[in-house]
C-alpha cells in the first residue's frame, strides 16, 4: 500500500500529466486517424504546463495550504511559562554520499524545517529537539543526518532526541504518539504540509502547537517583470501543492484524518 500510494502520487504529479497528455496527443497524431484529437490533446497540454508555469497559478494552489497556520513566535498564542519544552521537526528528505558536506545532504524542505526548529530551540530555555525522519536514501536516517546537521550548527548533543523508523508523516504521527504519550510539543515542518501533518496527528488525540516553515508563496506586494514569465519555480510550488491535496484525500479514504 505505501509503494502504491508513492506511485500514484508521480503519476497525478501536474509534469507527468502533462508529458502523458503530449505522448498520446502525438501517438493519437502519427499513429491513428484520430489527428483531431491528437492535435488537441497536445494544445491542451501546452497551455496547461504554461498556465502551470505561471506565479499566479502556482500560488492559487499552494497559499490556501499555507496561511492555514501562522508562524510560531513566543508571544503570538502562549505565554513563555506555557511553551512546550520539546521542538519536533519532521524530516522532509536527505541526500547520500560520501564527501559531500553535511548541510548539502540535506533537501531544501528538510533544511529550512531544521533551520525554524533549531531557531524555536533556542527561544526556550531547557529545551529538546526531536528530529523525525527513517531512511529513505541510503543507509542513513533523514533523523540522523539532520542531528549531523544540528550539531554543526551548534546544538547541543544532549539536547537531541532521534526516531529514525518513520517512512511517511502517518508513520511519524503513531511513533512520536508512543514516544510521548499526551505530551505537548512544537511541530515544526514546511507550510504547505502542516495542515495534513496537523490533521494525523490531531487524530491520534495530540495536541501539537503548529511552527510552519518554508512558505513558497507571499502577498502580492509589487508587480515586477519575473510575475509575468513563466518559471519551473511555480512548477515546484503546484508539485508540491498537488502531493499534500493528494494525501489528504488519501488520508480521509483511509479514516486516518
Amino acid at each position: 500500500m505505501f509503494l502504491f500510494k508513492k506511485i500514484a502520487g508521480n503519476v497525478f504529479d501536474p509534469l507527468s500529466l502533462i508529458l502523458m497528455m503530449s505522448v498520446a496527443g502525438l501517438i493519437l497524431l502519427f499513429g491513428t486517424s484520430r489527428k483531431k484529437s491528437g492535435k488537441l490533446l497536445i494544445v491542451s497540454s501546452i497551455v496547461l504546463l504554461a498556465l502551470c508555469a505561471y506565479t499566479a497559478t502556482a500560488d492559487l494552489f499552494i497559499h490556501p495550504l499555507e496561511i492555514k497556520y501562522p508562524p510560531f513566535n513566543s508571544d503570538n498564542s502562549l505565554r513563555s511559562d506555557e511553551l512546550p519544552k520539546l521542538v519536533v521537526v519532521l524530516a522532509g528528505g536527505h541526500k547520500s554520499g560520501s564527501g559531500i558536506p553535511i548541510i548539502s545532504k540535506i533537501t531544501y524542505s528538510s533544511l529550512v524545517r531544521l533551520v525554524e526548529g533549531i531557531r524555536i530551540y533556542r527561544m526556550i530555555p531547557e529545551c529538546k529537539l526531536l528530529l523525525s525522519g527513517g531512511s529513505g536514501a541510503g543507509n542513513d536516517s533523514s533523523a540522523g543526518v539532520m542531528a549531523q546537521a544540528a550539531r554543526a550548527m551548534g546544538v547541543n548533543e544532549q539536547d537531541i532526541i532521534m526516531e529514525t523508523r518513520s517512512r511517511d508523516t502517518r508513520d511519524q504521527a503513531h511513533i512520536i504518539r508512543s514516544i510521548l504519550g499526551d505530551e505537548r510539543f512544537i511541530m515544526v515542518t514546511s507550510a504547505s504540509h502542516m495542515p495534513r501533518s496537523m490533521a494525523l496527528f490531531m487524530k491520534l488525540g495530540m495536541n501539537p502547537v503548529p511552527a510552519p516553515a518554508g512558505f513558497l508563496s507571499w502577498e502580492v506586494t509589487s508587480t515586477g517583470p519575473g510575475r509575468f514569465f513563466p518559471s519551473s519555480v511555480n512548477l515546484r510550488k503546484i508539485e508540491i501543492a498537488m502531493h499534500e491535496y493528494l494525501g489528504i484525500v488519501w488520508a480521509k479514504l483511509r479514516n486516518q484524518v
